[in-house]
C-alpha cells in the first residue's frame, strides 16, 4: 500500500507505551502506575545534519539530544522546564503524556526549541512500528470484531489508522479511552497526520496557508492551516472570485479530518483556540465529546456575545458539514441505521459525491418521513437542527452565496444574523423589493425544500421569532411544533390578531411554499396517491419535467372542480370513479385555495402571467389581498393569457365562493343568521353567494360583506361562466339558443326574451329547458336590486345619476327609482332604457324590485304563486284593505300613476284594447317613434268622452295622488249631473260591480270594514254576499253599524234606485217596463203605432207590385 488510505491518526500508541507496553526492560512510575520507560527515537539524521523526512515531509532540524535513559522525563528537559513550572500542575510532572496534554492546549508556550523537543517526541511516537503490536494487544477483541481493521496489513500504521475511523464502534473501554487520547495529540499538528503533507503540501503553498515548517510559527497555529484549507474548500464550493482548485486528493484529506474532529472539538485545533473563551461562557457545562459542544456553540452562534472569530470558525465547520453530513458526529452517528435502511448512504469510496451533501440527507429521509415510513426519533431531532441551522445561515448553502451575490448586496447587507438575509432575498423572490436572477430564484427554493420549514414552523426562526406572539394567541390550542400552525397563521392573515412583521415573514415563506405542493406537508400526506394516479408524480425529491412541482396543485385542483355531471356520476367515491379526488384531498386543496386567494403572489400561475397587469392596474391597490379583485374589475383591460387565468380562478370561485376567505371573515354574521346551512356543506355549488345575495339587505350584513358580495355580482355579469348555478343550468340553452354569447347580461337577455317569445305565442312546448328557465328568473331578480348590474342602462344613465340621484345608494334598487320619479328630466337615452325597463316590471311584476321588497309582508298575506307575474293586479285589488300596509299602498299607486302614462305600461289594458287603439288612437300612434313614451296620450284619448267631465265636476279627487275610491264616489253622487252618457254609463257599471262585491266599492270597504268584521265575517266575499249581510244588518234594528257605513250604505241604496232607472235594458222584458214607466210613454206608443202602420202599408204595395209581376209572366 504505497500511502495511508485514510487520514492517518496521532500516535494512539504512544500512551498505549506508557500506561502498558515496556518498551524498554526498565520501568518507571507515573502517576501511581507502572508504565514502560519511552526512548525518543531520532530520525537518521542528513548529511547537513537535517532529521531525514518523514513520510516525506522535511522535518526542522532537532536540537542535539543526548541519549535518553530509561527513565527519561520531558519535566526534566531544561527547554521544557520553565513552561512546564508555569502552566503544568506539579503531580504531571512524572507523566511524559500528562505533560503533552497540558503543554499542547496552551498558547503561552512560546520557546521555539521546547515546541521542537514536544513535536519531535509525538513524531518518534507515531513512527514507532512496535505501537502497532501494542495496539494488537490492547484492542485484541475490538480488532476481531471489525472486520475492516482485522484485515489490515500490519507494520505499516494502518491498523491505528482504521480504529481510529472505527472508534464509534469501539466498545471495549481500555482500547476506547486510548484511542481518544491519542487522537487528540495527533490532531495537535497536521503534519503527523499519514500522508496529509504530501496530500496537501502544494495547496498549502499556493494558498499562502502558513507554514510546512516546525520552526518558523507557532505550534498551535498550525492548527490554522487546516483551518485555511478548509476556507479555501469552501470559497471554491461558492465559486467566489480568485477561488483556488484545490487537489482532489488533499480535499479527501480536508474532509476526512474535518470528519474524525467531528466528535471532540478539541480536535479541531483552529476552531478550539478561537472558541475555548465563547465555550466557557456558552457552553460550560456542556461536556466533551459525540460534538454535543459544536452543537452548543451552533445554537448560540448570533448571540451578541460570542466573538467574531469563534463565529467565523463555526460557520466553516456548518459549511464543511453542508458539503459533507459525515463532518457531523451527532448527525452522522443518530441517523446511521436509517440512511442505510432507506438507501441514503454515500458511497465510502467518494466522500464528497452527492449522496454525501447534507442536503441529500435531508432531503433522503424527509421523503420517507412524508411516505409514512419511520425515522427514529433521534435522527429526526438531529435533522431538526440542521434544517434550522439552514434556515438560520443563508451563507451555508453554497448555491444562495454564489447566485444572490447581487441581490443581498443590493438588499439584504448586514443582516445577517438569524435568518434575516434569507427572508430579504425572499422577499426579493416575491417582487417586493425588485428582481431577482432566476438562479438565485432557484436556489431560494431548493434551500426550503432541503429545510423544509412547512413541516415545523420552528425551524425557521425569523418566522418563530415574529409570529410568537400571534401563535400563543391565535394558534394556542395546536400541540407546538405541528404543520397546520403556518395554516392557522394564514387564516388569521390581515385580522386584529396578526402583526405585521410576522405577516411579512409568513407570506415570505409561503410564497416558496406555494411553489411546491410537497412544502406542504399536509397537503402532500392526503394527497400523494391521488397526485401519484392523476397528475403521475415521483416521490418526494424526485422530480419530472413532464409535471413540475408547481404544475402538480394546478392538476390537482383541475381534479378536484370536474363538471356537475361528472362529480354526481361518481359521487361520493370519487376515487372509484377515476375521475375526481379522494374527499380528504379535495378539502386540503380547497384549503390551498383559501390561503392563495389571501395574496395574489401565492398563485404562481396568476404572478407570472399577469406581472404586467398587477403593475400597471393595481400598483396602488390600497389594501394587501384585494390584487385578485382589481384584475377582475378591469378583466376586459388584460392580456389575454392573464385574462384567462383571471377568467378560470373566477369561475373556481362561483362554484366555492368560500376560497375568499376575506369575503368570508365580512360575511360570517350574515352566514352564522342566514346561510348557516348552505356554509357547512362540504361541496359548494353557488349556494352560498346565492343565499349571500339574496339577504344583501339583512341587518346583519355590514359594509364590508355588502361591498364584495357587489363586487362578485358585478364581476358575474362580464361572462355567464362566472355564475356556477347559471352555468350548470342553462350551458346547453346558451350553446342552442344563444351562441357566441359570453356576457351574461346579454345571455339572460337572449334567453329571457326566448321565454317570452314563446309564452306570448302560446307555443306547446318552451325552448328554454325547465331548469334554465328556473336559474334564469333568479337571474332576473338579482340583476334587478342594482343598476350597476345592467351595464347598458347603467351606461346610459350614468350623466343622470350623478345630476339628480348622487346621494342616492345603489343597492335595494334606489337609484333605479330615483330615476323613475324623474323621468321628465332625465335624457332622451336614459328616458327610453328606464321606460323599457318599466315595460318589462310592468309586464312581470316580480322583477320589480321595489315593489316586491316593500310589499313583501302584504304579497305573503293576500297573493298565492298563482299572482307571481300579476303581483301588481294582486295588490291593486287589495289596496284598499284595512291591513294594507300604508308603505305599499303607496308603492301601489305610483305603479298605478305609472301604467296610467302609457298603455304599453298596462299589459291589461293593452291585451283588452288591442283593437281599440288603433281604431280610435292611430293618429297618435302614427306621430309617435318606438323610443318615444306617449306620455298618457293612448289614455287620455280612450277617456276622452268623460274626461272633462270628471275634471269639471270632482275637481279635488282628481289632483289628489293618493288613490283611495274618492273620484269614484264623487262621480257616483253627481251621476244625476252626468250628461255624457258614455260616462253616465261607466258610473253605473262602477255602482253595479260595488253591488256584486263590496271590495270594487273602495269608500263603503272602509267604511264598513269593522261591521263586516263583526257581523260578516263568515261570509265569504264575491257575488253580492257580503253586501246583502250588510244591508240585512241595516234593516235589522238591533244590529248598530258605524255611522259612516250606515250613511254610504243608504247613499248606496238611493245611488242603485237611480241607476235601476236609468240603466239601459238588458232584455224585452226590461225595454217593456221601461217604456210603461217612462213619463213619455204616450209618445213613445204613439211613435211605435206609427211605425208598425207605416210598415203594414208597405207591404200591402209590395205585394200588389210583385202579384202583377207574376201574372204578366204566366200569361207569356
Amino acid at each position: 500500500m504505497a500511502a495511508c488510505r485514510r487520514v492517518p491518526r496521532l500516535l494512539l500508541l504512544m500512551s498505549i507505551l506508557l500506561y502498558v507496553h515496556p518498551l524498554r526492560e526498565e520501568k518507571y512510575q507515573i502517576n501511581g502506575v507502572a508504565k514502560p520507560p519511552v526512548s525518543v527515537v531520532i530520525p537518521a539524521q542528513n548529511p547537513g545534519g537535517v532529521p531525514a523526512a518523514v513520510n516525506g515531509a522535511p522535518v526542522l532540524a532537532a536540537l542535539p539530544l543526548r541519549r535518553r535513559t530509561s527513565s527519561w522525563k520531558l519535566a526534566e528537559e531544561g527547554a521544557c522546564r520553565e513552561d512546564l513550572t508555569r502552566l503544568c500542575p506539579k503531580h504531571s510532572w512524572n507523566n511524559n503524556l500528562a505533560v503533552l496534554e497540558c503543554l499542547q492546549d496552551r498558547k503561552e508556550v512560546c520557546w521555539i526549541v521546547g515546541d521542537i523537543l514536544l513535536w519531535n517526541y509525538k513524531l518518534n511516537l507515531t513512527t514507532d512500528p512496535k505501537f502497532e503490536s501494542v495496539a494488537v494487544e490492547v484492542c485484541k477483541t475490538t480488532i476481531t470484531d471489525i472486520k475492516e481493521c482485522a484485515a489490515e496489513e500490519r507494520g505499516k500504521g494502518y491498523l491505528v489508522s482504521c480504529l481510529v475511523d472505527h472508534r464509534g464502534n469501539i466498545t471495549e473501554y481500555q482500547c476506547n479511552q486510548y484511542i481518544i487520547k491519542m487522537t487528540s495529540i495527533v490532531f495537535s499538528d497536521y503534519r503527523l497526520i499519514c500522508g496529509f503533507m504530501d496530500k496537501c503540501r502544494e495547496d498549502i503553498n499556493t494558498l499562502h496557508c502558513g507554514s510546512i515548517s516546525t520552526g518558523e510559527k507557532d505550534v498551535h497555529s498550525q492548527g490554522e492551516v487546516i483551518a485555511c484549507l478548509e476556507k479555501g474548500l469552501v470559497r471554491e464550493a461558492e465559486e467566489q472570485p480568485g477561488a483556488h482548485t484545490i487537489g482532489a486528493n488533499c480535499k479527501k484529506a480536508i474532509m476526512r479530518v474535518a470528519e474524525l474532529s467531528s466528535d471532540d472539538f478539541h480536535l479541531d485545533r483552529y476552531l478550539y483556540f478561537s472558541c475555548r473563551e465563547d465555550r466557557e461562557r456558552f457552553c460550560e457545562n456542556t461536556p466533551a465529546g459525540e460534538g454535543r459542544v459544536y452543537k452548543c456553540l451552533f445554537n448560540h452562534k448570533f448571540e451578541e456575545a460570542m466573538s467574531e472569530k469563534c463565529r467565523d470558525a463555526l460557520t466553516t465547520r456548518q459549511k464543511l458539514i453542508a458539503q459533507d453530513y459525515k463532518v457531523s458526529y451527532s448527525l452522522a452517528k443518530a441517523c446511521k441505521t436509517d440512511l442505510r435502511k432507506y438507501r441514503c448512504s454515500a458511497d465510502t469510496n467518494m466522500p464528497r459525491a452527492r449522496e454525501a451533501r447534507l442536503s441529500y440527507l435531508l432531503l433522503c429521509l424527509e421523503s420517507a418521513v412524508h411516505r409514512g415510513r419511520t425515522v427514529s426519533g433521534e435522527c429526526q431531532g438531529e435533522m431538526l437542527d440542521y434544517r434550522r441551522m439552514l434556515m438560520e445561515d443563508f451563507s451555508l448553502s453554497p448555491e444562495i452565496v454564489l447566485h444572490c451575490r447581487g441581490e443581498i448586496e443590493a438588499h439584504c447587507s448586514g443582516l445577517h444574523r438569524k435568518g434575516r438575509t434569507l427572508h430579504c432575498l425572499m422577499r426579493v423572490g416575491r417582487g417586493d423589493l425588485g428582481a431577482i436572477d432566476n438562479l438565485c430564484q432557484k436556489a431560494l427554493q431548493t434551500l426550503i425544500q432541503e429545510a423544509d420549514p412547512g413541516a415545523d414552523y420552528r425551524i425557521d426562526r425569523a418566522l418563530n421569532e415574529a409570529c410568537e406572539s400571534v401563535i400563543q394567541t391565535a394558534c394556542k390550542h395546536i400541540r407546538n411544533g405541528d404543520p397546520m400552525i403556518l395554516s392557522c397563521l394564514m387564516e388569521h392573515l390581515y385580522t386584529d390578531k396578526m402583526v405585521e412583521d410576522c405577516e411579512h415573514r409568513l407570506l415570505e415563506l409561503q410564497y416558496f411554499i406555494a411553489r411546491d405542493w410537497k412544502l406542504d406537508p399536509i397537503l402532500y400526506k392526503k394527497c400523494q396517491g391521488d397526485a401519484s394516479r392523476l397528475c403521475h408524480t415521483h416521490g418526494w425529491n424526485e422530480t419530472s419535467e413532464m409535471m413540475p412541482p408547481g404544475a402538480v396543485f394546478s392538476c390537482l385542483y383541475r381534479h378536484a372542480y370536474r363538471t356537475e355531471e361528472q362529480g354526481r356520476r361518481c359521487a361520493p367515491l370519487y376515487v372509484e370513479c377515476g375521475i375526481g379526488l379522494s374527499r380528504d384531498c379535495k378539502v386540503e386543496v380547497q384549503r390551498i385555495l383559501h390561503q392563495r386567494a389571501l395574496d395574489v403572489k401565492l398563485d404562481p400561475e396568476l404572478q407570472r402571467r399577469c406581472m404586467t397587469d398587477l403593475g400597471k392596474w393595481c400598483s396602488e391597490k390600497a389594501e394587501s389581498g384585494q390584487e385578485l379583485d382589481c384584475l377582475q374589475d378591469h378583466l376586459e383591460d388584460l392580456v389575454s393569457e392573464c385574462k384567462d387565468v383571471v377568467g378560470n380562478l373566477t369561475e373556481l370561485e362561483s362554484e366555492d365562493i368560500q376560497i375568499e376567505t376575506l369575503l368570508m371573515r365580512a360575511c360570517e354574521p350574515v352566514i352564522q343568521s342566514y346561510c348557516h346551512e348552505v356554509a357547512d356543506n362540504q361541496i359548494d355549488t353557488g349556494d352560498l353567494m346565492e343565499c349571500l345575495v339574496q339577504n344583501k339587505h339583512q341587518k346583519e350584513m355590514n359594509d364590508k360583506c355588502a361591498v364584495g358580495v357587489t363586487h362578485f355580482q358585478l364581476v358575474q355579469i362580464k361572462d355567464f361562466r362566472f355564475s356556477y348555478k347559471f352555468k350548470m343550468a342553462c350551458k346547453e340553452d346558451v350553446l342552442k339558443l344563444c351562441p357566441n354569447i359570453k356576457k351574461k347580461v346579454d345571455v339572460v337577455l337572449c334567453l329571457s326574451t326566448t321565454v317570452r317569445n314563446d309564452t306570448l305565442q302560446d307555443m306547446k312546448e318552451q325552448r328554454v329547458s325547465v331548469k334554465c328557465r328556473k336559474q334564469l328568473r333568479v337571474e332576473e331578480l338579482e340583476m334587478s336590486e342594482d343598476i350597476r348590474l345592467e351595464p347598458e342602462l347603467y351606461d346610459s344613465c350614468k350623466q343622470d345619476i350623478g345630476r339628480l340621484c348622487q346621494n342616492v345608494a345603489f343597492g335595494n334598487a334606489q337609484v333605479i327609482e330615483c330615476l323613475k320619479e324623474n323621468k321628465k328630466q332625465l335624457t332622451q337615452r336614459c328616458h327610453h332604457k328606464v321606460f323599457k325597463l318599466q315595460e318589462v316590471e310592468m309586464m312581470d311584476s316580480e322583477l320589480d324590485y321595489q315593489l316586491m321588497r316593500v310589499c313583501k309582508p302584504m304579497i305573503r298575506r293576500f297573493c298565492t304563486e298563482a299572482d307571481a307575474k300579476n303581483m301588481l293586479q294582486c295588490l291593486k285589488q287589495n289596496k284598499n284593505s284595512e291591513l294594507m300596509d300604508p308603505k305599499c299602498k303607496q308603492m301601489i299607486t305610483k305603479r298605478q300613476i305609472t301604467q296610467n302614462t302609457d298603455y304599453r305600461l298596462n299589459p291589461v289594458l293593452r291585451k283588452s284594447c288591442k283593437a281599440d287603439i288603433p281604431k280610435f288612437c292611430q293618429s297618435i300612434l302614427n306621430k309617435a317613434t318606438g323610443d318615444s313614451e306617449l306620455e298618457g296620450q293612448v289614455v287620455s284619448c280612450l277617456k276622452l268622452k268623460y274626461a272633462d267631465q270628471i275634471s269639471r265636476l270632482c275637481p279635488e279627487e282628481a289632483a289628489a295622488q293618493e288613490q283611495t275610491g274618492q273620484v269614484e264616489e264623487c262621480l257616483k253622487v253627481n251621476l244625476l249631473k252626468i250628461k255624457v252618457e258614455g260616462c253616465k254609463k261607466e258610473v253605473l257599471n262602477i255602482l253595479k260591480e260595488s253591488k256584486a262585491d263590496i271590495f270594487v266599492d273602495p269608500v263603503l270597504h272602509t267604511a264598513c270594514a269593522l261591521d263586516i268584521k263583526h257581523h260578516c265575517a263568515a261570509i265569504p266575499p264575491g257575488r253580492g254576499r257580503q253586501m246583502s249581510c250588510l244591508m240585512e244588518a241595516l234593516q235589522d234594528k238591533r244590529v248598530r253599524l258605524q255611522p259612516e257605513c250606515k250613511k254610504r250604505l243608504q247613499d248606496r241604496i238611493d245611488m242603485w234606485s237611480y241607476a235601476a232607472k236609468v240603466a239601459p235594458a238588458e232584455g224585452f222584458s226590461d225595454l217593456a217596463m221601461q217604456v210603461m214607466t217612462s213619463p213619455s210613454k204616450n209618445y213613445i206608443l204613439a211613435m211605435i203605432g206609427l211605425g208598425v202602420c207605416v210598415l203594414f202599408l208597405f207591404g200591402l204595395l209590395c205585394g200588389r207590385i210583385t202579384k202583377r209581376v207574376m201574372q204578366e209572366q204566366k200569361n207569356r
